[in-house]
């Protein structure tokens, strides 16, 4: 089985010009955690997760005032933090994102794609046919479509 076969068409993507703002909007609309990253040409560009979110809020130390004031915080009554965040935002996700795509091409074979996913640790892979992004598949894809005739 290949890649084209279980790989998700329909792909919820972000253009390497939005924001970071854009990009959780997206996280959020769709209770989604990645997103590929793409130019106008369609091509695979870089990859921004939930965890490179982390990792840039994690770098800026004063980011969080206080784990204690968290509820304040929600409240927007934390100037600091506000202008911290507004800053995050307005960001531009080339700024945050991985720029060493992982990505399969689309004639890949699904335990070739099993083992990218299993070794590297990444939840899905995005697929490309002759430099242009074509489709996404997860782990859960590879699973439902490996078992789907034992179960």
């Amino acid at each position: 089985m290949q890649a084209y076969e279980i790989m998700i068409n329909h792909v919820y993507k972000v253009k390497e010009s939005d924001t970071v703002r854009s990009v959780i909007e997206k996280f959020m609309a769709y209770r989604i955690s990645g997103l590929p990253v793409v130019n106008e040409k369609n091509a695979i560009v870089a990859y921004v997760s939930d965890g490179d979110i982390m990792r840039y809020i994690g770098k800026h130390d004063d980011f969080f005032v206080d784990v204690f004031v968290f509820s304040t915080i929600i409240k927007g009554d934390d100037e600091g933090f506000v202008e911290r965040a507004q800053r995050l935002l307005n960001l531009n996700i080339m700024d945050i994102a991985q720029k060493k795509v992982i990505k399969v091409e689309w004639n890949e074979e699904i335990e070739n794609i099993a083992a990218i996913l299993g070794k590297k640790k990444i939840k899905k892979v995005p697929v490309e046919r002759n430099g242009v992004m074509v489709g996404i598949i997860s782990r859960g894809d590879v699973i439902r479509h490996s078992f789907k005739a034992l179960l």
